[in-house]
């Protein structure tokens, strides 16, 4: 998704906040369990690897549409821990993806791979983009991701989106909305991930920043 463009949409909806930008500011790493980026240097994990405790979870279906295709690269690093961290930040993005295209700020998959202020502002964007009229069509990768595991149950994920393939796809005419790419199709995310009792870890804050140059391709 050309999540640039669909949040200028939002944006006249009334839903002017980046998806990553409404978790309170940014933090600076030295609130010991409040820290959110990840700042190891490892390769990271794909979206399908799961440990034991993950599979116990019932995790609900994410099927995209055929027009809206996400990658990951690299999204591994060999370690079990670490992988099931990366996992579950994987998914927390495209349940964003599949609630935008399911028109359902609500969806069951945002509620359970996001909490805290990380889903309060993510279902204010997925709003502003389906009263907007839109949904979208294209594909995103997700690469460089770096990740830090504070403790047993909490880790931080920073990782960038390349958005640069994806466009605003009106969702009555199904019209394509295919806008030339600049720096801002490229996104640095931070978040704050934190295990439940049923072993997800759910993302609880998220920031973003357009156009960083880490990862402007």
């Amino acid at each position: 998704m050309k999540r640039r463009t669909l949040h200028a949409a939002a944006a006249l909806a009334a839903a002017s906040a980046l998806l990553l930008t409404a978790c309170g500011g940014e933090d600076d790493g030295s609130g010991g369990n409040d820290r959110i980026a990840g700042a190891d240097t490892g390769d990271a994990a794909p979206s399908d690897t799961t440990s034991p405790s993950q599979a116990a979870a019932d995790r609900p279906a994410m099927d995209l549409p055929t027009d809206v295709k996400e990658t990951f690269e690299n999204w591994k690093t060999g370690d079990a821990e670490k992988d099931a961290v990366l996992a579950d930040a994987g998914r927390a993005q495209t349940a964003v993806t599949y609630s935008v295209t399911q028109g359902d700020p609500d969806s069951s998959a945002l509620k359970f791979y996001q909490t805290g202020t990380a889903l309060a502002g993510s279902q204010d964007w997925v709003k502003g983009i389906v009263d907007a009229g839109l949904t979208y069509s294209g594909s995103v990768s997700y690469f460089a991701p770096k990740i830090s595991v504070f403790d047993k149950q909490s880790a931080g994920v920073s990782y960038c989106a390349d958005e640069s393939k994806a466009f605003n796809k009106n969702r009555k005419t199904n019209k394509v909305d295919k806008t030339p790419a600049t720096d801002d199709s490229y996104v640095l995310y931070s978040t704050r991930l934190e295990k439940n009792s049923e072993g997800v870890w759910q993302t609880t804050k998220l920031q973003s920043e357009r156009g960083n140059a880490k990862c402007v391709r």
